[in-house]
């Protein structure tokens, strides 16, 4: 049993007979009543997210997991294929539990968490940042550039992102995986 000074971001618990992961945590003390912790808990089952807040010292059920490191392979409907590196064995994992499966390529290295009670796979964490090809956009207009003025583009894996006007086909972008936003484009 762990207590609310134990939270920190990728803490996976138990709350309310599901397993969930701490996205986003902040300890308040106010001036006037006792401490708190506001989090932001994401479903490790249904991808919901919810917000609560845990009284200061409350005992909280973390659970013991595992990371290991797994190469995304192709996805099948609503179900991606990834290969364990050390061992190249295979698992299946349902869309839900990918933060970002439109911003997923084949070959991508990802983080896939497990249960160590039962060695269930809970979720998969995705790289910090994506390099991928833009594979269409309009060209943008000369002359409106004054403003941070930006359009859509599709990338190679599919996903439709909002990029600068000077972005053209072609170009390989950086996106941050936890927004799905444009970064900065990335010259070879």
């Amino acid at each position: 049993m762990a207590t609310t000074s134990d939270i920190r971001n990728g803490l996976c618990l138990r709350y309310n007979n599901d397993i969930f992961k701490v996205v986003e945590f902040l300890h308040v003390k106010p001036g006037k009543g006792p401490a708190f912790v506001r989090t932001k808990l994401k479903s490790l089952s249904s991808g919901k997210v919810l917000d609560n807040t845990f009284p200061a010292g409350r005992k909280i059920e973390d659970i013991r997991v595992e990371t290991r490191k797994y190469q995304f392979l192709y996805p099948e409907g609503d179900v991606f294929h990834f290969m364990n590196t050390d061992d190249y064995n295979q698992i299946t994992l349902a869309k839900e539990t990918l933060d970002a499966p439109e911003l997923l390529k084949e070959g991508e290295i990802v983080t896939v968490i497990f249960n160590t009670e039962d060695n269930m796979p809970l979720s998969v964490d995705m790289p910090a940042s994506v390099i991928l090809e833009i594979s269409h956009t309009e060209p943008g207009v000369k002359g409106n550039t004054a403003t941070n003025a930006t359009k859509p583009a599709t990338v190679e894996t599919g996903a439709t992102i909002n990029v600068p006007l000077f972005i053209n086909e072609g170009d390989k972008v950086k996106i941050d995986t936890a927004k799905g936003a444009y970064l900065e484009r990335v010259k070879e």
